[in-house]
This record gives structure tokens, sequence and C-alpha cells, in this order.
């Protein structure tokens, strides 16, 4: 969609030449930092020995990134908008680091890196360098809540951030290169679960620079009218803004942003003042800029600007090449910092005025420092949800189903700052008394026959979509900006989130250890159910409880991982983790009914110390046991795959004897104990594994093995004739 004629020129020839000026000044800045370790503003001509001995960094996003936010701080002076900024392509760190430190911000966070030659000089140096920061929207980077180190996750974390948060608007610039991956594609359906009665907006800016490290982009190579087909097709009105002319262009985006700026008022306005939260069509730009635009058109006979190459650094050899390093001067030149700063090496004062003040710096956006924002949830006692337990061992009951009514409560009572994601799952999960408390957000279609246990809801507070990608995308932001949850989702297939779980744990990591000035965020938590050892029905493929060693491969400085043998240890668990800060915590709990160990305070005191003697279960009576049986999680023995223990246990006194039973990746349709034979964890393997192991036992024990392995067999004959286990085994109860 383009924007009407007579809007088109929105700046005035002074403010033109203002908005230029600060773009050129963001620009000389990104290009100092991929190259520069002397002479910071040009005052003398450029050398050899002034440039870093190995160039690393991304100069093709960051002129489009810098223009896009150049344009937003016109718009948050003129209406006073509240405004985050996240970076999809966040290898172009260069643009956001530019303007978070023409914006003061960095320097206030970090006053070694002052406003003036001295500090410009640090801040050049330390780019991409030992000892100094990394390429990416690091943690280090103020404003930044989406490092962008693997691509695909920026318009979920986006709305993750909108959820909830009325006054925010979120531009996120989507790189095309990223625009290709599986996440972000969709994530573009995030749109249908934003209310715009109660959360605030997204701006997705689709930044077509046409290529990616060394190939074109799919999206810059269709048609328009195509690509405007796809993205109205997820539901978006977009908006273009194409060209290369600067002057040109800087006139079209003003006219532009600021048509969807007061589009986006227009929805929330008409929403907030009529209650119409019929689902709008929300505005979005197509941006479509030379890749590395502004910069060396071609370098040794080959093409720069407007290709691959201008991907990462354009120029490779001016320390040891004339022509290159003068092809750097002049490029760095064509910026004239000379217009820019002054002597001492500080953005000229009218330059200074064109950024925002204060919080409303995009740098300095609360949000991005979500932490700030924290509000503690008012929890309700897990106890008053306790499992009578009057016996060990004689009672069963479904975990999750103890749990969801807990989880109720907690959204009742954090009604704007509480949400349970999951995909397409939270009843198949046996969550469903969630619904008591809030529905699951929908604001796509509404069918007659939704009413009949749909649980739909325009104002839902429970998000599911089938992708586990866009959900884990949702809840980073989410948290990130300080708000709190739970993420449920199948045990076989949490592995979808395995690298956004790695990249949101290497975020805290470097926050939690090494930035004070970044505040404590509420924990991910999530909740892992629809467990290996009862996939009755859907067989092999939903068997993999390898999530674990993902996990563990973190530092337990930012990890958890909880294994409650009963609901009552759960409903401990669950409140302990939604309280924390700054972690990931996993828990491993299942949907079917299990047998029921502990009351509510024999499971605090179990949980408080995180191991414990079950006397109850035990026959040594204080003396030197010949075997300890050890379980963690909901069978006897270890939950997921033997090699985690081992691997977290090789140092310890007496390892040899440490024998573990776990999943061996043998299953198909079984019955539990079926399944528990296969992978000897069941009862009769592990007391055969007893007497093999004790000396004493072995010359007394044949008998009795014999009779083990018969009800091996029996076991299996059941099953494969019956469908289920015996009664015996299905109903079987704890007597001592």
């Amino acid at each position: 969609m383009a924007i009407a004629a007579e809007i088109l020129t929105p700046l005035s020839a002074e403010e033109l030449r203002k908005t230029d000026a600060y773009w050129r000044a963001c620009n000389y800045l990104s290009v100092g930092m991929i190259y520069l370790r002397a002479n910071p503003l040009l005052r003398e001509a450029l050398k050899p020995e002034h440039i870093k001995n190995r160039l690393l960094g991304h100069w093709g996003s960051d002129p489009g990134q810098s223009f896009v936010w150049v344009h937003l701080n016109r718009l948050i002076k003129k209406y006073d908008l509240n405004v985050l900024y996240i970076s999809g392509p966040g290898h172009g760190a260069p643009a956001t680091l530019a303007n978070s430190y023409l914006e003061g911000h960095y320097s206030e966070i970090y006053p070694d890196k002052s406003r003036d030659a001295t500090g410009m000089l640090k801040f050049f140096r330390q780019f991409s360098f030992p000892g100094g920061i990394g390429s990416h929207c690091t943690p280090e980077t103020p404003g930044s809540i989406h490092e962008g180190g693997e691509l695909g996750y920026s318009i979920s974390h986006a709305y993750g951030a909108a959820f909830d948060n009325p006054d925010l608007i979120v531009t996120v610039m989507v790189g095309d290169g990223e625009a290709e991956t599986g996440p972000l594609a969709t994530s573009w359906h995030s749109n249908k679960f934003l209310n715009p009665k109660r959360d605030g907006a997204v701006l997705p800016v689709l930044h077509l620079n046409g290529y990616k490290i060394a190939n074109p982009t799919i999206l810059a190579r269709i048609s328009r009218e195509e690509l405007e087909a796809l993205l109205k097709g997820y539901g978006h009105k977009p908006y273009f803004v194409e060209g290369d002319d600067p002057s040109t262009m800087h006139q079209l985006m003003a006219a532009t942003l600021e048509q969807c700026i007061l589009e986006i008022r227009s929805i929330q306005d008409h929403a907030r003042s009529t209650g119409d939260t019929s689902r709008p069509r929300w505005p979005m730009i197509v941006l479509r800029s030379p890749k590395g635009w502004t910069g060396p058109k071609e370098v040794d006979g080959h093409k720069v600007e407007d290709f691959w190459r201008a991907h990462q650094v354009p120029v490779l050899d001016p320390v040891t090449n004339k022509k290159s390093l003068s092809v750097v001067e002049n490029w760095m030149r064509s910026y004239k910092p000379e217009e820019l700063f002054d002597a001492n090496g500080t953005l000229i004062p009218e330059l200074q005025e064109m950024a925002p003040v204060g919080p409303r710096r995009i740098s300095a956006n609360p949000h991005a420092n979500g932490g700030f924002l924290r509000k503690e949830l008012e929890m309700p006692d897990f106890r008053d949800y306790a499992v009578e337990v009057k016996s060990p061992g004689t009672t069963y009951v479904p975990p999750t189903d103890v749990l969801a009514h807990f989880l109720a409560e907690v959204m009742r009572r954090n009604m704007t700052s509480f949400r349970v994601f999951g995909p397409d799952e939270t009843a198949s999960n046996r969550l469903s008394a969630i619904y008591a408390a809030s529905k699951k957000t929908w604001l796509a279609e509404y069918k007659p026959e939704d009413a009949d246990g749909g649980e739909l809801d325009v104002a839902g507070r429970v998000m599911e979509m089938l992708s586990e990608h866009t959900l884990e995308g949702w809840f980073e932001g989410y948290v990130l900006t300080g708000r709190h949850g739970l993420f449920s989702t199948y045990e076989a297939f949490v592995h979808v989130i395995d690298s956004m779980f790695n990249q949101h744990a290497k975020w805290l990591e470097k926050s939690k250890t090494e930035l004070d000035w970044r505040a404590p965020i509420p924990s991910i938590n999530i909740l892992i159910t629809s467990l290996v050892w009862r996939q009755d029905h859907n067989g092999f493929t939903h068997q993999d409880p390898g999530f674990l060693d993902v996990v563990t491969n973190k530092s337990p400085a930012i990890v958890r991982i909880y294994l409650p043998p009963d609901a009552n240890c759960l409903l401990s668990v669950a409140d302990h983790c939604l309280r924390s800060r700054d972690y990931v915590n996993v828990i491993v709990a299942d949907k079917q009914d299990h047998l029921q160990y502990l009351s509510m305070d024999d499971a605090i005191a179990h949980c408080t110390k995180g191991i414990g003697i079950w006397e109850w279960a035990s026959t040594d009576k204080g003396e030197d046991p010949d075997v300890v049986m050890a379980c963690a999680g909901d069978i006897v023995n270890f939950h997921s795959y033997a090699s985690l223990i081992h691997k977290l246990s090789y140092r310890r006194t007496n390892h040899e004897n440490i024998h573990v039973r776990g999943y061996k990746e043998k299953g198909n349709i079984n019955t539990p104990l079926e399944l528990a034979i296969l992978n000897q964890v069941d009862r009769f393997n592990l007391a055969i594994d007893v007497i093999d192991r004790v000396p004493r036992l072995r010359s007394i024990g044949a008998h009795v093995k014999d009779g083990l392995k018969n009800q091996i067999i029996d076991s299996i004959h059941v099953a494969h004739a019956e469908g289920i286990d015996s009664a015996e085994i299905s109903n079987w109860k704890w007597a001592k």
C-alpha cells in the first residue's frame, strides 16, 4: 500500500537536514565500530595502524535499522510514544549500539564510553574485540531484549512484550533472511492473539535488503504483488517504503511510519472506547533499501552495496592494501563527521535534540530492562490444594490435574501479569481446571459450536497455538519485560525449542552473572508432561526424555531441573519456581494417575532438602544397607537416559558402585509395565539386578531370580493378549 501523494513530504527542509545528519552519525559510528582502533573522528589521514587487526561485524543491515530508529525518534517526541525496538537481524548490532550511544544512555551505563573523542574510541575498540562486547545485540546492549544470534524469534518476542502492556508499541525489524526461518514464518500469526483493548501493539518492519550471507533472499525476489498478498494473508495491512535516494526515502518513511502509528492509535482507541475487540488488520511496513546502504558501491571491481558482499565487512584488507584503506577512509568521510561532532567529539546540540529524553529514549525504555518493572505474583497458599495421603503409596491421583487448580488461582490473582502457554495441549495435559479462571485467547473467527467446550475467549489468558517456537518466543518476551508464566508441553516435543532454551539461558547467564545494571526477571518455567513412561497410545515417537540432557549442559547458576515424585511435591515445586527469578526451571510431572507418597508437610520437607530417605519404604533400620534404591522422577531409578546420571556423578566417590537404569530407546505401543520391562526399569529387573550385584545374595538368589523372570514373561504375555497390564499391576498399592 502506498501513501497519498499530498502527505509524502511531512518533513520541512530543516527537519530533513537534521534527520539525515543524525542518520549519518549513526552510520559513521557503525562503520567505526567495525574498523577503527584509533583516530575515531578522522582528525588525521587514516593509516593502517588505525585499523583493527581482525575485522569482525555485520554492516549490511545497519543503515536500514538506523533509518527506522531515527524516524521512530521523531514520532516518539511528537506523540509521546512508549516504543521498544527489537532487532531481528541482531548481528547488525552496530545500529542499536550507535543509537544507544548517540542517545546518551550507553554512556550512562558505561561511563568510560563517554560522549567525547576518548569515549568514542573506547566505544569503537570494544566492539567484536577480545575483552569487549559481541557483534550481536547481546545483553550488554542497552535497549535490547533480543540478541538475534539465532534467527527466527523477533516477532514472537515482540508480541510477548506487547501482551498486557497497553501503552507499548513494539517495533520489530524483521530481516528478510530471518523471514525464511520456520519460527518466523509461523510467528506472523501472532496478530490473531493480540487484543487491542488490553494489549500493546506490534509494528513489524520487514527489511528487504535483498541478501543473506552469500545468497539472495526469497521475499526480495518475488513480485510485489505476491509479497503483498502473502502479508495480507497473514492478516496485516502492508505499507511499502522503497528506494535508495536518502532525501526521498526520509520523506516517504516519515509519512508512512506516522500513518502506521495513527492507525495503531485508532484501532486501540476504538477497542477501548467501544469494547469492540474484533480482530483488526494491523499495519506493517516493508522497507526495501539496499544492503549496505551508503557504503562502498564497488570494491576491487566487485559489486558491494546492494549485494551480499555488504553483509559483513565490505572492505577486508585495509591494513595491507592502500587502495582498500583509501576506500574505507572515503567511505567514512562521506558521512562528514566534522559536521556531526564538535571539537571534543560530542554530538552537536542540534542533533542531540533529535532524540527523545529520559525513559522515552528507545535505548532506555524500561521494558528493555524488565526486571525493574517486575511485580511479585500474588500467590495463593499451595497447601490449600494438597492431596490427602493417609498412607504412602495407596492413593492414585493425576499430578497435573492437582497443579491445574493451583494455577487457576494464581491466574485469578494476577490477571495482568500471568499467562499460561501450551501447544494445543492444556486439556490433554490435564490442566483444564485453569479454564475456570481464564480461557484460551482467540481473536480469529468464532463459531457457535465453539461454545460447547471450545474454551475460547478474546479476553483469555491461556495461550495456545500449535507452534512451540512461537509460544516460547511469546513467553520469553513476556518474561523479559517483567511478567510471569508457565509453559507446558509434551516431553518428546519440548526438543522443538532446544535451541531457544539455549539462547535464553545464555542471555540469562550474561545478565545475571556479569551485568549489575540488568535487574532480575521472572524465571522461565517449563512443565514437561505426557511423559515417556506413559505413552501407552502414541508409542515410540513420543518417547524421548532427553531434554534434561540439553538443560544440564548449562550453568547451574541458571538452570534447575525438578522431578517431583507425586502431586504434593509438584505443588511445592511449582510454588517455588513461580516465585524464583533469573532461572529456567524445568519441571517433569506426568498427567496420568500415579501413586501418592507424601503428605504435604512431608512433601515440603522433601523438596526443601532436595533428597531424602523414605523411612516407610526402607528396611535398613539404621544399619549399613546392602543396596540403596534411588529414584528421580515418577519411576524407581531414573526418569530419563541413564548416561545423564553418570555424567553428573562421575567424580563421586564410589562411582563404580553407582548403577543407573533409565530409558534405553526401547518402545512402541506398550502397556506401562511392558515399556518398563523393555527398558529394564521394572520391579522384576531391578530386583534381579540387586541379586546379581550384592555378593551375599548371588549364591542364594537363583530361585528368586527364576521366579522374577517368569513374572516378566507372564506380564508381557498379558500385555500382548489383553492390551493392558494385569489388575495386580495396574491397581498395585504399597503394602509394607
